[in-house]
């Protein structure tokens, strides 16, 4: 097989399905195919567990990869990463449904994915061992709020990511966040090849919005004011764009929640500035006051001085002329 594989000049499709090929065969088959044609590959059902990738000689015209039902884990997950990383990766479609995925391999996807902009497709359904935990993760990559910047440089590539359906006995987060991922990921497919827009958007209608803002704060754990990053010199086009989206009600409550700490933040040096000149206003009032008066108690000192040298004066003219009396 693997000799054909390698003339197979017009091959764009393989599939292998319930073949006992097991990893070994499968990494011969990557290395057979390096220098293929072949954009879709799928190996289903087939015992796969270990993966060796080596990108420096695998062709970038990969764009399926289908690998349900297989025995990958987080080891898998981390050649897996290799093909996402490259910077001219073609991969749109990867299907790891049905494996030994938990959170420590979505982890690992998750950070292959903050730069990747080609995979649109990540199908992680019946991996058990993703938790509460793995699925904020891929709500983080899709939409970060622990900043605006964060939610701006989120991924706005991926359009579908296949985790659970809607199931009633899940607890509330567990569909939450499901639910939270599916509107980000709604807002990629909105926004397709223009991802400044998709962040942008992500920011009004997630960051701008109490309520919304709220449930994902909660879910990603974070605790902090999103009005502190906004420059004041754009808080008018922020309000402006929260009454347009979100109607007078949210723009009032953000009025109320935010414009005074807004304003006392922006306005706390001036206001410092505006205090000390005040004091400093009382004090040489105060001084000149102190001056004047030292000024009046320095003369009146001078006229008791002078009033004092005259009585003086005075007691000795009378001596002299009692002494002459009692002369005569």
């Amino acid at each position: 097989m693997l000799p054909f594989l390698q003339n197979a000049d017009n091959l764009v499709y393989l599939k292998v399905y319930i073949s006992d090929i097991q990893s070994e065969g499968f990494n011969l088959l990557l290395r057979a195919l390096r220098n293929s044609l072949v954009g879709r590959l799928e190996c289903k059902r087939c015992g796969i567990d270990l993966i060796e990738i080596d990108s420096e000689n695998t062709r970038n015209n990969l764009t399926q990869l289908n690998l349900n039902h297989n025995f990958i884990n987080a080891d898998g997950c981390r050649e897996l990463a290799k093909l996402l990383q490259r910077g001219d990766s073609a991969l749109q479609y990867l299907h790891l449904d049905d494996n030994e995925i938990g959170d420590d391999g979505v982890e690992i996807l998750v950070d292959a994915l903050q730069s990747n902009t080609s995979l649109i497709h990540l199908g992680l359904e019946g991996n058990d061992g993703i938790s509460n935990r793995g699925q904020i993760l891929l709500l983080k990559l899709v939409n970060d709020v622990s900043s605006i910047n964060a939610t701006l440089q989120s991924n706005h590539t991926l359009r579908e990511v296949l985790l659970k359906d809607w199931d009633p006995e899940e607890t509330v987060d567990v569909n939450e966040i499901q639910q939270q991922i599916n509107y980000a990921l709604h807002t990629n497919d909105n926004h397709r090849n223009h991802p400044e827009a998709a962040g942008r958007e992500k920011v009004v209608w997630t960051q701008l919005h109490s309520v919304r803002r709220a449930a994902l704060y909660r879910l990603q754990e974070v605790n902090h004011s999103v009005y502190s990053e906004i420059d004041p010199l754009h808080l008018p086009e922020v309000l402006s764009l929260i009454g347009r989206h979100h109607g007078q009600g949210e723009l009032y409550l953000t009025l109320k929640s935010s414009i005074a700490g807004l304003f006392t933040r922006v306005n706390m040096k001036q206001c410092i500035q505006n205090e000390v000149a005040l004091y400093e206003a009382r004090i040489a009032w105060h001084r000149a006051i102190i001056e004047e008066q030292e000024a009046k108690l320095k003369e009146l000192n001078a006229r008791l001085a002078t009033m004092d040298d005259s009585d003086q004066d005075k007691v000795v003219d009378t001596e002299v002329h009692n002494n002459k009396r009692r002369r005569l």
